[in-house]
């Protein structure tokens, strides 16, 4: 797996926010951790629970509902191969 850079610019491409496995409440409770590393910088963020191709694992989402990594331009432009990145560790 390429290491996936930690930018606003692949925050804007990102489409963790129309998965289906990320719920509503799960979105809600993200919402101080990504106001947080936005603001801060989020290069240096240690976690957010979004982008999780450069995060990793969700501290919210518990259950698998469908995937659409393969989709999101973040996905494509770094040769990534897998899926749930918000669920399962790829390391």
């Amino acid at each position: 797996m390429s290491k996936v850079e930690k930018s606003m610019s692949n925050l804007t491409k990102c489409v963790c926010h129309l998965c289906p496995t990320y719920t509503f409440t799960c979105k809600i409770k993200a919402v101080p951790s990504i106001v947080k590393g936005v603001v801060t910088n989020i290069a240096h963020a240690e976690h957010i629970d979004s982008m999780f191709c450069a995060f990793g694992n969700s501290k919210c989402i518990d259950e698998e509902k469908a995937c659409i990594c393969a989709d999101c331009d973040v996905y494509k432009e770094n040769g990534l191969d897998a899926g749930y990145y918000c669920t399962r560790s790829e390391k």
